[in-house]
C-alpha cells in the first residue's frame, strides 16, 4: 500500500468520508473507492450512506448530481475542472422553442448534463433505464437532451412515440466508427462486440450487446465468449479484468479515453479530502428543480 492510499484511509475515518469512483477514472483511484459504479448508481448510494463528506472521483455534473440528492451533505470533487463536454451540449433556447411547438411535450434529459439544464427537464434518464422511462411518459412527444446517440437509440426502442433528439455528443463514444467495429472483428473473429448507446448508430448495429457501462459490466460476465471487444472508455477495463480474470479484453479504438476523467489522481483525492477543498454548490432554486426531474424518474424506473 502506497503512502499516499495509506493517508486517503486515515482522512476518511477521520472525517467520516466515503470515496465514490466511476468507471472511467484511473485504475488506482478506483482501487481505492468505498464504491465504484456508473454516476447516478454512485449518487444514490451516496443518499443511503452514513457519511458526513462524500468524495465525487468523477466529472462535474456528476459532482452536482450527487449534491442535489444529498444537499445535507458535503461533497468534493478532487479536480473541479474535470467537465464532460455533453453535459453543456443543449440549448435553453431551444427547449422553449419545441415546447411551443409541441404542447404535450415531455423534455426528457440524460443524466449526463449540468444541473442548470435539468431544471429545464421533466424527467431526467440513465442510459440504464431511458427507454423505461420515456415508454412510461403519458406523453406522444419527446424532446431528448443533449446526446443525439442515445436519443436514437431510445427512438427506436419505442417506436409508439415521437422522439426528437438533441444534437449532442459523448466525444468519446462519438468518434468510433463502424469500420473499426469490422477490423477489430475481423483480428479477433471469436469475440463478442459490446458497447454503449452513446456510440453512432452504425455501431451499435454491429454489436453483440448494447448498454449502459454497468449492463456491458453485467452482460460480459454473463457471456460465453473469452475475447471482449469494448466500446465504451477504457476505465471499464479495471472492472472488467477484475472480474473476469480469464477473459481478455480489447478497445475498438485506441483513443477510448476520457481525458477530463483521468485528471481525477489519487494526489487530488488526498488533497481534496485533507483540505476539504473543491466543494461543490448547487442554487437552490436550481436544484429543487432539478431534482424533480431526477425523483421522477426514480419513480417511473422502478
Amino acid at each position: 500500500m502506497s503512502s499516499l492510499t495509506e493517508e486517503i484511509q486515515i482522512l476518511k475515518k477521520e472525517k467520516q468520508a466515503m470515496i465514490l469512483a466511476h468507471y472511467y477514472v484511473p485504475d488506482e483511484v478506483q482501487e481505492i473507492a468505498d464504491v465504484t459504479g456508473d454516476s447516478f448508481y454512485l449518487s444514490k448510494v451516496a443518499k443511503e450512506a452514513d457519511a458526513k463528506i462524500l468524495v465525487f472521483a468523477g466529472v462535474s455534473f456528476m459532482g452536482e448530481s450527487a449534491k442535489i440528492l444529498n444537499p445535507e451533505k458535503k461533497v468534493l470533487l478532487p479536480d473541479p475542472a474535470a467537465d464532460c463536454a455533453m453535459a453543456h451540449m443543449a440549448d435553453v433556447e431551444k427547449i422553449r422553442a419545441m415546447r411551443d411547438r409541441y404542447p404535450d411535450l415531455a423534455v426528457v434529459c440524460y443524466i449526463n448534463s449540468t444541473a442548470k439544464l435539468k431544471q429545464y427537464a421533466d424527467v431526467c434518464v440513465t442510459s440504464a433505464n431511458a427507454v423505461k422511462v420515456v415508454k412510461a411518459l403519458p406523453n406522444k412527444h419527446i424532446y431528448f437532451i443533449p446526446d443525439q446517440h442515445l436519443g436514437s437509440f431510445v427512438a427506436a426502442q419505442v417506436p409508439e412515440k415521437e422522439v426528437i433528439v438533441g444534437d449532442g455528443y459523448c466525444p468519446v463514444h462519438h468518434q468510433i466508427t463502424a469500420e473499426e467495429v469490422r477490423q477489430a472483428k475481423k483480428a479477433h473473429p471469436e469475440a463478442s462486440v459490446f458497447v454503449h448507446p452513446e456510440c453512432p448508430k452504425e455501431v451499435t448495429e454491429l454489436a453483440d450487446y448494447v448498454g449502459s457501462t454497468s449492463g456491458i459490466i453485467r452482460a460480459v460476465a454473463e457471456d460465453e465468449a473469452k475475447t471482449c471487444l469494448i466500446g465504451t472508455e477504457m476505465g471499464v477495463f479495471y472492472e472488467l479484468k477484475k472480474q473476469n480474470p480469464e477473459k481478455e479484453f480489447y478497445p475498438l479504438q485506441a483513443e477510448q479515453c476520457c481525458y477530463d476523467m483521468k485528471k481525477v489522481t489519487l494526489k487530488k483525492v488526498r488533497d481534496c479530502l485533507r483540505d476539504e477543498t473543491n466543494e461543490v454548490y448547487v442554487d437552490r432554486e436550481v436544484s429543487e428543480k432539478a431534482n424533480r426531474a431526477m425523483e421522477l424518474m426514480l419513480q417511473l424506473a422502478k
